[in-house]
């Protein structure tokens, strides 16, 4: 039986905004199932594929454990932000972006690569159709409470509703891809990056991309300092490297493992992290399994229809997304958390919504949260910019339909942890 983690009343008083939450005993027999079922996985993929697969699957088990210990949350920053002006969360994206824009701006310039595949961003044209994905996927996210990388780690650290809103992120996301010829069709500008479509280079285009994200970090202290939000309170469970397994881990510190772990996966596979390409392709292999020709569809040309034919273990997304679930739910049974709930009918149908949302504006948008946000904007793509701006509009959208879902916004007395 772990001992509760004593906490002194000098600690208090210097940190009274800190929560104390007693240590919980590492749930074992789960911890073991997840840590055998986490190895057989990687011998699979490894026997099936090669080892560059195997590595990816092992970034994205580090990926989960980095979400799940810090809680690092992309709908919940957005959300806060939108509803009483708390900053923390999207300041910690600002960091996370600095951070993956210097990494990606030295792998992209040198061609930097572990596997000897040439490196290339995402970097995707700005039109209608990225407008309206990112629009609606900013709504979904807030009713799914959870975004692409959310609802992974938060699947895997037992939160129930998470099993509804992947089934149907992973039929939203099929259906995109079967409407996404038609939304390619509507106008839009040509793909446009800050450090190959103009004369920046990636030097010029890194200094005004790191100088951009800190100019928001300071409107965003400024911001919080004129709204005085409510703060997200650290939370205390244990000290010393025992934090590194069992402990809360600051914001900060996750974002800067998230874009250290993203920019590892450029230089492993050629392309920053991505999860929901993953998604349209298990629709698809469904649907194939079934007699439906989705090889005739626009999308599942190329690359993605050779996917489409492959094991879904050749897939570097799909490996790296079964990774990310079972890191999250190795640290969750670690932490002693892994406790599922019944699901009630008001979040549960929210979960659905939100996951079709998801699912379809992600196709439509060229990427999720991760892929077109966080990998788009570390790529310098305006895409990127555009989606986190569109996004936190349908954020603003979603906090009006919430409660009609029975969903709690934030409000100004509520402490966050």
């Amino acid at each position: 039986m772990e001992q509760q983690a004593a906490v002194s009343s000098k600690t208090l008083i210097k940190h009274p905004t800190t929560v104390i939450k007693e240590l919980q005993p590492v749930q074992k027999p789960f911890l073991t199932i997840g840590i055998i079922a986490a190895v057989i996985l990687f011998i699979a993929i490894v026997s099936t594929t090669n080892m560059v697969q195997g590595v990816l699957y092992l970034i994205g088990i580090a990926l989960g454990v980095t979400l799940l210990q810090a809680r690092f949350g992309f709908t919940s920053a957005f959300r806060r932000l939108m509803s009483v002006g708390n900053t923390q969360g999207l300041q910690a994206h600002m960091l996370m972006l600095i951070v993956a824009t210097t990494l990606f701006a030295i792998i992209l310039s040198t061609g930097f690569s572990f596997t000897g595949v040439e490196p290339a961003g995402y970097v995707s044209p700005v039109g209608i159709s990225v407008i309206v994905g990112s629009f609606i996927f900013g709504i979904g996210m807030q009713l799914g409470n959870g975004c692409a990388s959310g609802t992974l780690y938060n699947l895997g650290g037992g939160s129930s509703s998470m099993i509804l809103t992947l089934i149907a992120f992973i039929i939203g996301a099929t259906a995109g891809a079967y409407h996404l010829p038609f939304w390619m069709g509507t106008p839009s500008l040509e793909p446009f990056s800050l450090a190959t479509s103009t004369s920046l280079g990636y030097g010029g285009a890194w200094a005004v991309q790191v100088i951009a994200l800190l100019v928001i970090y300071f409107i965003l202290v400024q911001f919080a300092k004129w709204k005085n939000p409510p703060m997200m309170k650290p939370l205390a469970t244990t000290s010393g490297w025992k934090k590194i397994f069992r402990g809360a881990w600051p914001l900060f510190a996750a974002g800067i493992v998230l874009a250290i772990l993203n920019a590892l996966t450029l230089a492993v596979r050629g392309q920053p992290w991505g999860i929901t390409s993953a998604f349209a392709l298990w629709g698809g292999k469904a649907l194939d399994s079934v007699g439906v020709d989705v090889a005739s569809w626009g999308y599942f040309q190329g690359a993605n229809g050779e996917a489409l034919s492959q094991s879904v273990l050749a897939d570097s997304t799909s490996v790296m997304n079964f990774g990310i679930i079972l890191g999250a739910f190795i640290a969750a049974t670690a932490q002693g958390n892994f406790k599922p709930k019944k699901l009630k009918a008001g979040p549960a149908s929210a979960a659905i919504v939100g996951g079709l949302l998801m699912g379809y504006g992600a196709r439509l948008a060229f990427g999720c949260n991760i892929g077109a946000y966080f990998g788009g904007i570390a790529s310098f793509s305006l895409h990127g910019w555009v989606w986190m701006v569109m996004a936190m509009l349908g954020t603003g959208v979603a906090l009006f339909i919430r409660p009609l879902f029975g969903l709690n916004n934030p409000k100004k007395n509520d402490l966050f942890c």
